[in-house]
């Protein structure tokens, strides 16, 4: 494994790199970091690919600005292009989960010439609709929590989670995980709860993540904190201003969907099963494939299932 730095404009990007010939670029999701790839890196490394997987700014040894606006969606894929660019492997294949999903999506939709396909992972591309998702959220998820809506004002997430990261992290991994409840993440809480109340500290935890492999994101975090990470959130408004250009835009590359059937995004509008037409905004949509009893981290909790399928959606092109 190689580390380079990526250079886009003032920032710089930190990229795990393995193997040689196409590339394929993966892109993490939140609270994660390049790490969250260690299985596909090595898998289609192995294969004949060139794998880079960078910390996304704002996480790990990647820039951290802290202003809003440096998180929207054209800035990230602004980020995945240089990463194409730098590491020259022609248009690239792109690996995306949870909002790693969304970058990835709309990286495609925004430099078609450097993307051959994309997967999503977790999140389904959404076609652009009538209003920003945190404003459907607000409305869907009116006089209870939710943590989109939790993160929105600044510092707040952040004084919860920054004291003590290991237990933050713990909680947050396993309750979007297929060893938690089904949809413990969106248990009913009262709008002014935090994020924490009444999550699990489980103990040990679940065997898809080692003590080694958590205290590589521990460490990530006690050193860059989570305003980066939830600048994400807080830039959706902005995108939805930004992005106007994309209206009525499908995926034209060659897609696939991957998800674990335990995920709570599957549950995130209430009566709504949002995995179930993942193709709609695709053109060249070749499958999706839900994983049986996995949660949110689907790359990690079923790595060779996810391996099987990211392969044969790459094998397919």
């Amino acid at each position: 494994m190689d580390f380079v730095t990526v250079q886009n404009g003032p920032i710089e990007l930190n990229v795990a790199c393995s193997g040689s010939g196409p590339l394929i670029v993966c892109v993490h999701g939140f609270p994660e970091l390049w790490y969250s790839w260690r299985h596909q890196i090595a898998h289609f490394a192995a294969l004949g690919f060139r794998v880079a997987a960078l910390d996304v700014r704002g996480y790990g040894r990647s820039s951290k600005p802290r202003e809003v606006e440096a998180y929207t969606l054209r800035n990230l894929a602004s980020d995945v292009v240089a990463v194409i660019d730098r590491l020259g492997g022609g248009p690239a294949i792109l690996f995306g989960h949870d909002w790693g999903a969304p970058i990835v999506w709309h990286t495609a939709l925004l430099h078609p010439e450097n993307i051959r396909a994309v997967a999503g992972l977790s999140v389904p591309f959404f076609p652009r609709g009538k209003a920003p998702f945190i404003e459907v959220a607000r409305s869907a998820y009116k006089g209870r929590f939710f943590y989109q809506i939790y993160f929105q004002e600044e510092g707040v997430a952040e004084a919860e989670l920054e004291p003590d990261v290991a237990a933050a992290l713990r909680k947050m991994y396993f309750a979007l995980s297929g060893s938690a409840s089904l949809n413990k993440w969106l248990e009913p809480k009262p709008p002014e709860a935090k994020l924490l109340d009444g999550l699990i500290d489980p103990q040990p935890f679940p065997g898809w993540m080692s003590e080694a492999d958590l205290g590589v994101y521990v460490d990530a975090f006690r050193a860059g904190g989570f305003r980066g990470p939830l600048n994400r959130y807080r830039a959706q408004t902005m995108d939805f201003v930004d992005l106007a250009e994309l209206t009525g835009r499908s995926i034209a590359q060659p897609s696939a969907f991957i998800a674990g059937e335990r995920d709570p995004i599957r549950a995130f509008i209430p009566g709504a099963d949002l995995y179930a037409t993942p193709g709609i905004g695709c053109t060249d949509f070749r499958g999706s494939t839900i994983i049986s009893d996995i949660g949110h981290w689907v790359q990690q909790e079923a790595p060779n299932r996810t391996n099987t399928a990211l392969e044969a959606f790459v094998r397919g092109l």
